[in-house]
């Protein structure tokens, strides 16, 4: 089981949209500077981080009265794989494996990216937490993934960059987890020593 923004695909694109192009949007329509209007939803985001608002589109656009969906298609070219992701995939895709997709991303944005980037063919089955109605961070979340797809506890492996959603899966039972730490490629390392931990996942075909 993979993660998809910051585990595949690169955390950048994601963090120009809410730090930088949302807030400069937000600012114009609001009158006001900068860095007050990203000082303020910074707040509002970390307010719900962790739950399905903070993942939902429909949230935003309602909250902050503004198209999020479109903002993301403007930027699109942004999009793209971590380096040695697209391989990674491309290699595991080849196993006898069952790989599955499980993400907190809103459908809308799991749409855009598979498009821009054919991620969804490497898989055999792509999991949003907006399906189920709780975040990856919820154990109510594998709960359910579990009553859908069936996974073993002890041979699942399951790599992502958010330490409370391997959290959450530790708690849950799932034995092989690994953390991406660089899934911003324009920030630096976030070393752990809490779970096991690769730069890129192509150092897992290693």
């Amino acid at each position: 089981m993979l993660d998809m923004d910051g585990t595949l695909l690169d955390l950048a694109f994601d963090n120009y949209i809410w730090k930088e192009l949302v807030p400069r949007r937000y600012a114009v329509e609001n009158n006001m500077p900068f860095e007050e209007a990203r000082e303020l939803l910074i707040a509002k985001y970390a307010a719900v981080q962790g739950g399905l608002e903070w993942y939902c589109l429909d949230h935003w656009s309602d909250r902050l009265d503004m198209d999020v969906v479109q903002l993301h298609y403007d930027v699109s070219h942004r999009i793209g794989y971590l380096p040695g992701a697209l391989e990674f995939l491309r290699r595991v895709h080849e196993q006898d494996v069952r790989v599955l997709l499980v993400t907190n991303a809103h459908r809308d944005t799991l749409a855009l990216k598979d498009a821009m980037t054919g991620l969804g063919d490497y898989f055999d089955g792509l999991y949003s937490s907006h399906d189920y109605g709780y975040a990856k961070e919820s154990q109510n979340f594998w709960c359910a993934l579990q009553e859908d797809v069936g996974f073993d506890l002890d041979t699942t492996l399951f790599v992502d960059d958010s330490l409370s959603v391997l959290r959450s899966a530790q708690e849950y039972g799932i034995e092989r987890l690994v953390t991406v730490t660089q899934p911003d490629t324009t920030e630096a390392i976030r070393p752990t020593t809490e779970f096991r931990c690769v730069q890129r996942v192509a150092e897992l075909l290693d």
